[in-house]
């Protein structure tokens, strides 16, 4: 990400060590409050504050902890964010809680949640084959949703594009993610089942 010069939030352990000249010390900045909105809960008090190495550097560290200052239970985060990002970094890095439970459940649909590898050519391949199949169903997708021949006002079933294929009673009409991967599979299916029967 450095390389790239990318924009990056990424959690640390409490013991990760930072390089210091000689003579510096670690400075511990004060707390500060921040609401954190949940899915289905009511927003959440948690504190935040900067941790200095020596000097503040483009590298950013925080600590967040949730219910009081006190509570054990913190976690420390490391950032590369410009500006004033005290208050939010906290807010952003959450996020990554999503998306990990929303490809979790992407990698459960494809069934491959269980899968275990342990060479790393082997692991490289395998999420290439992943992240291949997640966008090929996420840009299916997207083109359903923004399909014109289903948005116009005078579109009727017989203008659609997908035609006979969306006349199959497991054809799902929603825009999903899901929606659009139970449409493939059922698009693939009459391929694999001729290459079952070709000698």
């Amino acid at each position: 990400m450095r390389q790239f010069q990318l924009p990056y939030i990424v959690a640390i352990r409490s013991n990760h060590g930072v390089l210091m000249p000689k003579g510096q010390r670690v400075r511990y900045n004060r707390w500060h409050a921040y609401d954190q909105p949940l899915a289905e809960h009511p927003t959440q008090r948690r504190y935040i504050r900067e941790i200095i190495f020596g000097q503040r550097r483009p590298i950013r560290y925080y600590q967040i902890t949730k219910g009081s200052t006190d509570n054990p239970d913190s976690w420390f985060i490391r950032a590369n964010l410009a500006g004033d990002v005290l208050l939010s970094v906290g807010r952003q890095y959450t996020l990554r809680t999503w998306i990990e439970y929303g490809f979790k459940q992407v990698k459960n649909e494809l069934g491959w949640h269980d899968y275990r590898l342990t060479e790393y050519s082997s692991i490289e391949r395998w999420w290439e084959l992943v992240f291949s199949a997640y966008l090929l169903v996420s840009l299916h997708a997207d083109a359903f949703q923004h399909s014109p021949q289903l948005k116009g006002e005078n579109a009727t079933v017989s203008s659609s594009p997908l035609l006979p294929f969306n006349q199959h009673p497991f054809w799902e009409l929603g825009m999903t993610w899901k929606s659009a991967l139970n449409n493939l599979r059922l698009l693939v299916q009459p391929y694999c089942c001729w290459g079952w029967l070709e000698p």
